[in-house]
């Protein structure tokens, strides 16, 4: 019986024969050739060229607009009047010196206090209501439940704002035929629970959706095993489904919070319809005015930073508070 030719790139080595009188060669297979190891980071350049023209470039000029100011000569006319010189910090001590930039800060934090317990509160109720077997036309109410999230926020500002304002809301014509109080939505601590009602109209249905998905992918031998036990639906969801979509609801938390601090859409679509709104009302209002009203582009760049790495640090802050939560459940 003849073996097979050895290929010249195998390699032969001598060994003894199992009664010891010869030796026969072992084959040991070559490694095979890294051909084209470069070619799935090919496929990166096109994600990572848009991520450093649309992301990285336009971080990095707004920290270098915020280390420079303009200098300006004389009455600030003529061709070289105004130059670009370095300041270096003094932009950023500037910012935490505005007082106006600090209570829009604390309104936003006041804002979120409203927001996000309301929200991923309705949010787990829907989705634990709509994961249960008795739950009829569960696709129609995710539907409807969504489907605010799908309206652009400015069209669902403007929208809110017309029903609060008391000559064309229809809400406002019911409270006087029944000769009920007609609170002025656009006045004082009211601002909060106007702007609130449009980020918990519109946020919910997308919280419910990652929430619920979360459910439907439990095993439902769990449910099975624990109604075998005796256990209620009541105690099915507060001992096994919110424990296990804890994740989810951390996820979503920290969606809110981050979206808690950029609010822009709410109090700027209302503000045409009131005199009671501060054009720096939220911490993005504050740098819109500064950049574009004020034409301070540099402390605008400044104040952007700084808000930026406080949402950083808050958001890395509460993710290590959640995960020691959490790891101390596991363990």
């Amino acid at each position: 019986m003849t073996s097979a030719p050895l290929k010249g790139s195998d390699r032969i080595a001598a060994g003894p024969l199992a009664d010891g009188t010869g030796t026969a060669p072992s084959v040991r297979p070559s490694r095979p050739r890294r051909r084209g190891h470069s070619a799935p980071y090919w496929f990166l350049v096109p994600t990572l060229s848009l991520f450093a023209a649309f992301t990285v470039i336009p971080i990095g000029y707004a920290i270098w607009l915020s280390l420079h100011k303009v200098k300006v000569k004389g009455i600030g006319l003529g061709k070289g009047a105004r130059e670009q010189v370095w300041n270096g910090l003094g932009n950023y001590t500037d910012v935490f010196q505005d007082s106006e930039f600090g209570h829009s800060v604390l309104r936003a934090f006041g804002y979120g206090l409203i927001v996000i317990p309301t929200m991923l509160g309705l949010a787990l109720l829907f989705a634990l209501m709509l994961d249960t077997p008795k739950a009829r036309s569960a696709p129609l109410a995710r539907l409807m439940i969504f489907l605010p999230y799908g309206v652009p926020g400015i069209i669902a500002a403007l929208m809110w704002g017309f029903l609060y304002l008391p000559d064309v809301s229809p809400f406002y014509y019911l409270l006087d035929k029944f000769g009920l109080p007609q609170p002025d939505l656009f006045d004082g601590g009211n601002l909060y629970l106007s702007f609130a009602n449009i980020a918990v109209w519109g946020g919910t249905g997308f919280n419910m959706i990652v929430i619920y998905t979360a459910l439907r992918a439990i095993p439902p031998d769990i449910y099975e095993a624990a109604r075998i036990d005796g256990a209620s639906d009541l105690h099915i969801a507060l001992k096994i489904k919110i424990p296990i979509v804890m994740p989810s609801l951390v996820l979503t938390f920290f969606f809110s919070v981050i979206a808690t601090l950029q609010v822009f859409t709410e109090p700027m679509a209302l503000k045409p319809l009131t005199n009671n709104l501060q054009s720096t009302w939220s911490p993005l209002m504050a740098i819109y005015d500064s950049a574009f009203l004020k034409s301070d582009i540099y402390g605008a760049a400044a104040t952007t930073v700084v808000l930026a790495i406080a949402t950083f640090v808050l958001s890395f802050t509460l993710l290590r508070i959640s995960d020691r939560y959490t790891g101390e459940d596991r363990a």
